[in-house]
């Protein structure tokens, strides 16, 4: 298998840390994000040690913040000729309301806002590579339906609606994004893990689930599979392509988020 440089957001613990963990055993260069640097050179180490290989690198960004996303997009760009791999795989279930200092709701920032932002940051990077992917973690809890007017909880917050909503978005900006690029070089692709125990599906159900590595074969399969190879725009669930909610499928309503988004994306990144 072909050497790629992966970026795997939220890779410090659960999914993200096994996703990163079995891509080095593959033989790839994994750069792991985390929150803080520590975070991420704690797992750097843990993933050197499981896997044997070197390459695995730290990065830090708060994904709360748009000039900390922003600082890693440039410092990825100033250090590489290119990145084959995005993986947005950082989530949060937030059980109360949090406005945060740029005034975005803490899950639509960190689950929608950061992917949104750091995946235009770095588009230049993906396509110094032919084929390089892009790769959304959604999940099944997609909401049915989208308020645009209460994103960030100003009529009313529900900690599952906020969540559900937060994937939804992740898929809308999948399918408008992949309509954008048009296979330009990248393709874009989301998916459900599986309902994998986690320290977010405790948080937010108080269940258990199957295990990390169950959970991390979707999103290899995504990021690197040759079976993906030019496919763009689909929505996985067990490595293969399934139906999203309805709604994902509204092009006015992609066309709506992704307006949104991108004022939001200009004035949080000056």
């Amino acid at each position: 298998m072909e050497r790629k440089i992966i970026l795997v957001t939220g890779a410090t613990d659960g999914i993200g840390k096994q996703t990163a963990l079995e891509l080095a055993q593959l033989g790839h260069k994994v750069l792991v994000h985390g929150r803080t640097i520590t975070k991420s050179e704690d797992a750097v180490q843990d993933i050197r040690k499981a896997s044997g290989n070197e390459e695995a690198e730290a990065v830090q960004a708060d994904l709360t913040d748009f000039t900390q996303i922003k600082a890693l997009a440039n410092e990825l760009k100033n250090k590489y000729q290119r990145l084959d791999v995005l993986l947005n795989n950082a989530g949060v279930f937030e059980n109360e309301k949090v406005i945060l200092p740029n005034g975005l709701e803490r899950t639509f920032m960190v689950n929608h806002m950061a992917p949104f932002t750091l995946t235009l940051e770095l588009l230049d990077l993906l396509k110094n590579t032919h084929g390089s992917r892009v790769v959304n973690v959604s999940s099944m809890a997609q909401s049915g339906s989208i308020d645009f007017d209460n994103l960030n909880g100003e009529k009313y917050f529900d900690p599952y609606n906020a969540y559900a909503v937060s994937k939804l978005e992740n898929v809308l900006f999948t399918y408008k994004l992949a309509r954008l690029l048009n296979n330009e070089k990248v393709t874009v692709n989301c998916l459900h893990p599986g309902v994998v125990s986690t320290k977010l599906l405790h948080a937010g159900w108080g269940m258990g689930g199957v295990s990390v590595h169950a959970g991390a074969q979707n999103s290899i399969y995504a990021a690197v599979s040759p079976e993906m190879k030019g496919k763009t725009g689909l929505y996985l669930v067990n490595r293969k392509p399934a139906k999203s909610a309805a709604l994902s499928y509204d092009k006015k309503v992609q066309d709506r988020l992704w307006e949104i988004s991108l004022q939001i994306y200009k004035t949080g990144s000056q």
